[in-house]
């Protein structure tokens, strides 16, 4: 096995023609034979590596630089010093900017939102982790940029996360790892699922539990392939097939389980916005939550499926500042930088006390600025000077100066960047109390966070409404319905 610059380039060793040892600087001249002065094995020009010490390099091995390859204990990005939380970007929160939460031991590969069955997810590589126990960081881009001669792990990513990634804000309680409840299904074959669905409903009846099994257990980039392989092997839309043999909440709850993320997610903006009046919760929950690359992503699956783009839909159904504000964040255009300016913070809470509490009226469009421009770990340092500035919590402030689908809309905008999974706790705690169940709700959050953030959510809602959400969801649903939901909760607390 050769390496670059050893042996010696044409003629090897021993040196080219002229023997041994002829021409002046031959091999070895001076006294003291072999090796040759320091650092000069092999001796021509351009030889490889040249430092001091010879070959092979100094600890740290090819290249010899700190850092270099193979990657020593810690490996390439280095590990955070001793103390530090390792997971400092996107833990807990909605899945990354250019791809997904990436993978964590024990896990199978990324299974983060969005992402297309089958595709490599952007921005992230497709190999397995340099150093896969480092869950908490996401986002390089593939491959590393100048690796294997970086000097360091990457110097201008502040808190593992600037470069070229897109950094995220993590939440305030930040965790390791994957949250989700619903993980890859070890050895899971497209085309063995789709027979057991087929058995599930060929014949008299239907097999509610081995579809309430099979689904429960798949993950979504799972799921979404067995439209396309039970095609294939039985020539039947799979859609069709379960949309006649299933009713009621339970089917609603097996099609949001066979669409993508962004399909799901346009698919209930649409449906918020058409018909007799407007789901505005809907509308501002799916836009406040998730990232610029899910929000870009959404716009063109809608703008693909229903002809028209979702701004369009927006302005045509709501108006004055609450339009603007879902237009805002339609945008997809959040900074998404991880380091904070706490002067920039003081400045910004300055500007929201000049723009409400310390006017008469209020300037909503300095809020709509600020509230859907900058990044959500920026936002969370202006809350807190805002605070200590004018002792009043800045959603108290916005109860007191705006009214009616703007104040709820700004408010669920402050709530879901303070903490993403007490603002869906407290989604799903509304959702079910009182007469009635918001079923719509109910599925969507259940579905679309059962890959991301599961277990913070029933975290937030066992400490904030004192019983665990699976007690909740059993206690306000029945049948096929009630089991498939409680797969996708993954337990009680």
């Amino acid at each position: 096995m050769s390496y670059p610059g050893y042996p010696p380039q044409a003629g090897g060793y021993p040196p080219q023609a002229g023997g041994y040892p002829p021409q002046a600087g031959g091999y070895p001249p001076q006294a003291g034979g072999y090796p040759p002065q320091p650092g000069a094995y092999p001796p021509q020009p351009g030889a490889y590596p040249p430092q001091a010490g010879g070959y092979p390099p100094q600890a740290g091995g090819y290249p010899p630089q700190a850092g270099g390859y193979p990657p020593q204990a810690g490996g390439y990005p280095q590990a955070p010093p001793q103390g530090e939380p390792l997971c400092r970007t996107s833990c807990g929160l909605y899945p990354q900017p250019g791809g997904t939460m990436p993978p964590q031991q024990n896990q199978g590969p990324a299974m983060g939102y969005p992402g297309q069955p089958g595709q490599p997810m952007p921005g992230y590589p497709g190999a397995p982790s340099p150093n896969p126990s480092m869950p908490g960081y996401g986002g390089a881009p593939a491959p590393m940029p100048g690796y294997p001669n970086a000097p360091s792990a990457n110097p201008s990513m502040p808190a593992y996360g600037g470069g070229g990634a897109m950094p995220i804000a993590p939440p305030i309680n930040v965790r390791r790892g994957f949250r989700g409840t619903i993980k890859d299904f070890p050895g899971a074959d497209p085309l063995k699922d789709a027979e057991v669905l087929r058995k599930a409903m060929k014949g008299f009846g239907t097999d509610e539990q081995a579809i309430i099994e099979l689904l429960g257990s798949r993950s979504n980039k799972q799921r979404v392939p067995l439209l396309r392989s039970y095609k294939t092997a039985y020539g039947k839309d799979l859609i069709k097939d379960l949309h006649s043999e299933l009713s009621g909440d339970f089917r609603k709850l097996v099609m949001a389980m066979l669409k993508t993320p962004t399909e799901f997610d346009a698919s209930e903006l649409n449906s918020s916005i058409k018909g007799a009046g407007t789901d505005e919760a809907c509308l501002i929950e799916i836009l406040s939550s998730r990232s610029n690359a899910e929000i870009k992503e959404i716009n063109r699956i809608y703008k693909q499926e229903y002809k028209k783009s979702l701004e369009d839909s927006i302005s045509g159904d709501t108006s004055g500042h609450f339009r603007r504000l879902l237009v805002s964040l339609a945008q997809g255009n959040r900074d998404e930088r991880e380091n904070v300016d706490i002067s920039l913070a003081k400045q910004d809470a300055q500007a929201l006390y000049a723009a409400g509490e310390n006017k008469l009226g209020t300037d909503e469009s300095k809020f709509n600025a600020i509230l859907c421009a900058r990044s959500k770990s920026h936002l969370r340092a202006v809350f807190l000077e805002y605070q200590q500035m004018c002792g009043r919590d800045i959603e108290k402030s916005i109860g007191r100066e705006m009214s009616g689908d703007l104040e709820s809309g700004m408010l669920a905008v402050v709530k879901c960047i303070k903490n993403t999974p007490a603002y869906f706790a407290e989604r799903l705690y509304k959702a079910m109390k009182g007469a009635g169940t918001k079923d719509k709700t109910l599925i969507r959050i259940m579905v679309s966070r059962s890959e991301v953030d599961m277990l913070d959510i029933r975290q937030e809602y066992l400490k904030n409404y004192g019983k665990s959400l699976y007690t909740a969801i059993s206690g306000d649903t029945s049948g096929d319905y009630k089991k498939l939901l409680l797969k996708l909760c993954g337990g009680s607390d």
